[in-house]
């Protein structure tokens, strides 16, 4: 792998390698882009087939960071951490705080969260060597689970979604078809009940499911009867790459909104529901809420405040619609857009006060 071809390619800012012996922590730090602020991103924690799939995953991973950030309006770049292991064997208390310290070492240019393989009690180990980590537990201040509120902001992403297709951004009366029963669409489903909305639920899990259809009156099916149901929103909040050439077809809905990451298996997919007529809303736009959620940690926790900013959800997915028809450009691309325009505008705006400031000192000599 031909590290600074790749890092130039995406216009990355840094890699950091960290190797602590005794405890056997190997982690990579990728930090994308800062123009808007310190890097956040989460701590994933994988066994890796090679060292360069995980170099790999922290590059793309904290790119990703960079345009979730950008998108929801916040004032922060995108960085990752991978470590290295299986997160079942071979965690330690020394190998998050050896974590903590080269995090502290960064000096506050990357802040951490949780992630796959890690947990709030990891975070908190972390705490003990930094104070740049966000997601630990609520008795140091954090906001605790980050599902309802990720839930929250899927809810009103899919209100402004409705209101493009149908006119309309009340749920009421809509057939709505829920992929996952974990904890995010769980709140999402008790938040669509609670507007009359009809739901259509399913899950590998069947305890979950009979949970959502017992409290929220839903109707279950089978995990691949899920597409091809009569509905107006199709809300995937389970797999990632669950649009795809099988699937595609099978979608009767105008409207997909939903939690989960990743959701188009390639970009091709995203022209195909272009192309469909179907209303997209971007994942890494409406799913935006977690994050939201965890950097209001860096303000000092507030909920209230961090609930109206996870409001603004609805706002960002309008805005990627009308750059998707200013543009005449699929949805999935108009985010990307939208993202990349905010942070050049940060840009162009530190790169020209740089330049008067230069004209004012050379004025004085």
């Amino acid at each position: 792998m031909e590290i600074f071809r790749y890092m130039e390619k995406y216009d990355y800012e840094q890699l950091l390698f960290c190797q602590d012996q005794n405890s056997g922590l190997k982690a990579i730090i990728a930090i994308h882009d800062t123009t808007l602020g310190p890097a956040l991103g989460g701590t994933r924690m994988w066994t890796y087939e090679s060292e360069e799939a995980a170099i790999e995953d922290a590059l793309r991973l904290a790119r990703g960071m960079t345009y979730k950030n950008a998108a929801a309006g916040l004032n922060l770049g995108g960085g990752k951490t991978v470590i290295i292991g299986d997160p079942h064997k071979d965690k330690n208390e020394e190998m998050f705080r050896a974590l903590g310290r080269f995090i502290q070492g960064l000096n506050g240019r990357y802040i951490t969260a949780e992630d796959v393989g890690t947990t709030v009690a990891d975070m908190d180990i972390i705490h003990e060597e930094t104070d740049f980590v966000t997601g630990i537990s609520p008795a140091f201040g954090s906001s605790g689970n980050p599902s309802p509120v990720t839930a929250y902001g899927c809810y009103v992403g899919m209100k402004a979604a409705a209101k493009e297709a149908f006119g309309s951004d009340s749920l009421e009366g809509l057939t709505i078809a829920v992929q996952g029963a974990g904890n995010v669409a769980y709140h999402l489903c008790k938040y669509l009940h609670e507007e009359r909305a009809r739901l259509i639920v399913t899950d590998i899990h069947k305890e979950p499911v009979q949970r959502i259809v017992q409290e929220f009156g839903a109707e279950a099916v089978d995990p691949n009867e899920i597409y091809s149901v009569e509905a107006d929103i199709f809300s995937p909040c389970a797999l990632g790459a669950i649009l795809n050439d099988e699937t595609i077809p099978q979608l009767k809905a105008k409207v997909i909104a939903g939690s989960a990451n990743n959701q188009l298996k390639e970009a091709k997919h995203g022209d195909m529901l272009y192309e469909m007529g179907i209303i997209y809303a971007p994942d890494y736009v409406i799913n935006a809420g977690g994050v939201i959620n965890v950097a209001d940690e860096l303000y000092g926790y507030n909920r209230e405040r961090a609930l109206k900013k996870v409001e603004q959800i609805y706002q960002n997915i309008e805005k990627v619609f009308e750059i998707s028809k200013r543009d005449g450009i699929p949805t999935y691309i108009a985010a990307d857009r939208m993202a990349e325009e905010r942070i050049e505008k940060i840009r162009h705006s530190r790169s020209q006060f740089l330049t008067n400031s230069k004209h004012i000192l050379n004025r004085r000599r």
